[in-house]
């Protein structure tokens, strides 16, 4: 295994020019470099999840996996390769822009399987839609009646915490509740972002809802995902090799 002594980190912008993004066929501009552990069957695999209607928003982007991103340096700097001491210095991913790209390093071995790395760059490209599109009206009213009618949990403690804090206003005197309008515009923003990466996440992955759960908040009940992602799927049909399911498993 290689030491942090012989490993040289080297300069995103170093990495970009020593391996030039290609598009996939959904339009999605990516590369790999360095020690990803990662084949190039799996990664097309993953690249090719997500639903080519949605990439004209993201032509401006180029999705890098390395190995690893390095957190601790005002530069992005990365990692050819892991080391027990890089890994405790690296972080999911860094932002780069080069000209006219903005670019996304994922680390690739911070990660334990294929859904870690998945869902991270499911995410990624998830948020970085929202900043270019927004988010559909269509999708805040469902996710806006869900909130008002109290269904149990959401889908990321952004979302958790941002419903919350659209709900718990209060007008002068104490009256009644008004809607904190800027918490609920992060709220659309979050919980489309969490539901379009989960819903890329069916399409590349087979995985328990259940395996997206974090301590801090309840998660979203599953009929509610459901009809989310339902909704999602509608406004992004999955591409030609790729299906959209839902299974419920019931105990017994």
């Amino acid at each position: 295994m290689a030491t942090s002594a012989q490993t040289e980190l080297w300069h995103a912008e170093k990495v970009a020019a020593q391996v030039p993004f290609a598009a996939a066929p959904n339009g999605i501009h990516y590369a790999a470099w360095g020690e990803t552990r990662i084949s190039d069957t799996d990664l097309e695999r993953l690249v090719a999840a997500v639903p080519a209607s949605l990439a004209a928003a993201l032509s401006s982007r180029a999705y890098y996996f390395v190995p690893l991103a390095i957190a601790d340096t005002g530069e992005v700097m990365i990692a050819p390769a892991y080391t027990v001491d890089l890994g405790d210095r690296a972080i999911c991913h860094r932002n780069a822009t080069f000209g006219t790209t903005e670019a996304v390093f994922l680390s690739t071995r911070l990660v334990e399987d294929r859904f870690g790395l998945a869902f991270e760059f499911f995410i990624n490209v998830a948020h970085n839609f929202v900043e270019a599109a927004g988010v559909p009206e269509s999708f805040s009213a469902l996710a806006w009646s869900q909130a008002e009618a109290q269904v149990r949990g959401e889908t990321s403690q952004d979302a958790w915490e941002t419903r919350r804090r659209a709900q718990d206003g209060v007008a002068p005197g104490g009256a009644a509740k008004v809607i904190d309008e800027r918490s609920r515009s992060s709220y659309y923003e979050s919980a489309f972002s969490d539901s379009l990466a989960i819903y890329m996440l069916s399409l590349a992955v087979d995985f328990d809802y259940h395996d997206l759960r974090e301590r801090e908040y309840p998660l979203l009940a599953a009929p509610a995902l459901a009809e989310r992602l339902r909704h999602v799927a509608g406004l992004f049909p999955a591409n030609a090799g790729y299906e959209f399911q839902i299974l419920y498993r019931r105990k017994g």
